[in-house]
């Protein structure tokens, strides 16, 4: 398992299949301040709440000049009919080896009723035009966490 990326470090460089039959990398973001949020999995509870939550303050983070992706293991597929589901304004891409998840430190063990298993751990990282990691979130509580997120994006 990798190390974690923090507050400081050089944002891992992804180069990922995405939503609409696209393709995202990190260098398509220079200059310009990214939210890069990871989660368990489309379609899910948290997951969806999560990413309404974005979606309701997308204006608001273009105002704040960031742009907001969310990544989780699930195929490109599963991304657009949750988008299309949800009406979401989200950029999702697909990590399905996990190398992404790997590389920002978010592929954890979990615990759920004594079963352990490796997981996407719910995370947060606001990284800079220059590509360098702002802000942190790990283990992430959905509710209030959009709002945060977004304070500290207008806090650059």
């Amino acid at each position: 398992m990798s190390d974690r990326v923090d507050v400081g470090d050089k944002a891992p460089g992804f180069d990922l299949p995405a939503d609409g039959d696209d393709q995202i990398s990190l260098k398509d973001y220079k200059g310009q301040t990214l939210v890069l949020y990871f989660y368990p999995k489309d379609d899910t509870a948290g997951c969806t709440k999560e990413a309404i939550g974005f979606t309701e303050r997308i204006k608001d983070f273009k105002k704040a000049g960031a742009a907001v992706i969310g990544a989780s293991k699930d195929p490109v597929k599963n991304h657009d009919k949750f988008i299309k589901k949800h009406d979401l304004a989200v950029r999702l891409v697909s990590d399905a080896d996990g190398t992404l998840s790997e590389d920002y430190g978010v592929w954890v063990e979990k615990n759920m009723y004594g079963r352990k298993y490796m997981g996407i751990e719910r995370s947060t990282f606001v990284i800079d035009g220059k590509g360098v990691v702002r802000n942190v979130w790990r283990k992430v509580k959905v509710p209030g966490h959009v709002d945060a997120v977004l304070d500290a994006v207008k806090a650059l």
